[in-house]
């Protein structure tokens, strides 16, 4: 599997990577078949890859995914793509710890045997970032380090002293990209706008990015340099059963956090995934076998989910007539009896689950390994799978709802937390899982709804 491919990363998070990723993305699309991937457990960059790309984009991360398990995702998502552009998270050398480099974007470009072109942003420094440009490039002799992209350049004369400072330590300069572009996204407290939220918004900041990239950077250097990449084995994919149970999405502008890759798992342990929106529509699919509500944004669209009563009482109605039901971050707090936004106003939620949720205003962040309490449709008991948490948000939960789902087991050595909930067919947690970090997470899944076909 000859597949061109590179690494677009840098030395710390701000650096412009999301921008012009997007924008190469999207210019190298015009006339070729793009994949695109997001090292680690993001879901708003990929977004805009696959609205860039007209694919889906797919998350790479070696703490949640066994490393051979990583390579045949990438391979798989690489079937018919004339190149992969892999954009890094935080620092090249950031992932799980401070000792390894455990799930960081360098490890990924080094199991992909993938050269590295690094975006580094120059707008407060000139021959320094010769040094910066040094340090990665020697920091790990195994890594392939092998272009720069500068940033945030001042003008002709900047960018030629900066050209020359990473010259001089044997790199290639691949583009100079100017400061006065005042290219970015919108942010809010979860970070960047979803993709799909704002449509137009988007469009007008992909083309933009596209057109930065047209101007200052070097495609055909950098499509000779994706080619460079070693052969990879073919991606073999798990023969696809009929689907014989029909699992409901929740996907829609409030429920959007997924991976990609989950869906592909639960289509090949046997299920047709059916996309629904609570936001949007007023009746469920038809004939469903199970339920996964996602990640999102429900609390910045509570008023529009409470106004749709008509789902919501579907929605409770499925739910409580036993069918299998996955629900995570966001669709936990769509499941509780209310939701209370910053100014205290209450709003009604499904009520499967005692209790309300509210903002913290508190960020409560990182990967996390689950070990199953109690048999679920997900996992048996003391079962073990990683994922990411990620929310602003709690649970207010009653003292009698300690039907727990997970223990939790702290990096800094702390007794095991509970977390979650599981009751009967029903899985909760704030956790956002990786059914790859578990073969057995979507088989099981699967099975648990076979009951309810039809």
């Amino acid at each position: 599997m000859n597949t061109s491919r590179f690494v677009l990363a840098a030395p710390s998070s701000g650096s412009g990577k999301t921008t012009l990723a997007t924008g190469l993305m999207s210019a190298f699309a015009e006339r070729m078949t793009v994949q695109a991937y997001k090292v680690g457990p993001d879901y708003i960059d990929p977004g805009y890859h696959t609205t860039a790309t007209g694919r889906p984009s797919r998350n790479l991360d070696t703490w949640m995914i066994p490393t051979e398990r990583v390579k045949e995702l990438f391979a798989r998502g690489a079937l018919g793509a004339d190149i992969c552009i892999i954009e890094g998270v935080m620092g090249l050398f950031d992932g799980y710890d401070g000792r390894t480099e455990m799930g960081s974007t360098a490890e990924v470009a080094k199991l992909l045997s993938a050269p590295v072109v690094l975006v580094i942003d120059a707008g407060s420094m000139a021959r320094s970032a010769g040094a910066i440009a040094l340090g990665f490039k020697t920091f790990d002799p195994q890594l392939n380090l092998a272009g720069v992209i500068l940033n945030n350049v001042a003008g002709t004369a900047h960018a030629q002293w900066l050209t020359e400072a990473v010259q001089s330590v044997g790199l290639t300069v691949l583009g100079c990209v100017p400061r006065d572009q005042n290219l970015s996204v919108p942010e809010r407290h979860l970070g960047l706008y979803m993709a799909g939220e704002r449509s137009a918004a988007t469009q007008k900041f992909i083309e933009a990015a596209k057109e930065v990239v047209r101007q200052n950077i070097d495609l055909l250097a950098l499509e000779t340099l994706a080619r460079t990449a070693p052969e990879m084995e073919d991606g073999v994919r798990s023969p696809l059963t009929l689907g014989n149970v029909r699992i409901g999405i929740a996907r829609d502008e409030a429920f959007c956090f997924y991976y990609e890759d989950n869906f592909d798992l639960l289509r090949e342990a046997g299920a047709e995934l059916v996309f629904f929106s609570p936001l949007h529509d007023s009746s469920l699919p038809s004939a469903l076998s199970g339920l996964y509500l996602g990640g999102g944004y429900p609390e910045l669209y509570a008023a529009q989910l409470a106004e749709n009563e008509s789902i919501r009482m579907a929605l409770k109605s499925v739910i409580e007539s036993g069918v299998p039901i996955y629900a995570e971050c966001g669709g936990l707090m769509s499941l509780a009896e209310s939701y209370f936004d910053e100014a205290g106003t209450e709003y009604p939620m499904m009520g499967v689950l005692s209790g309300s949720t509210r903002l913290t205003g508190k960020l409560k962040m990182g990967y996390r390994e689950v070990v199953a309490r109690e048999s679920s449709p997900l996992l048996g008991k003391g079962q073990t799978a990683r994922g990411h948490e990620f929310h602003y948000s709690e649970w207010l939960r009653p003292e009698e709802s300690n039907s727990f789902a997970y223990s939790i087991q702290s990096r800094i050595g702390s007794e095991p937390m509970p977390e979650g909930f599981v009751k009967d067919n029903l899985l909760a947690s704030y956790v956002h899982l990786h059914f790859a970090s578990n073969p057995d997470l979507a088989r099981n899944f699967v099975n648990a709804c076979q009951p309810w076909r039809g």
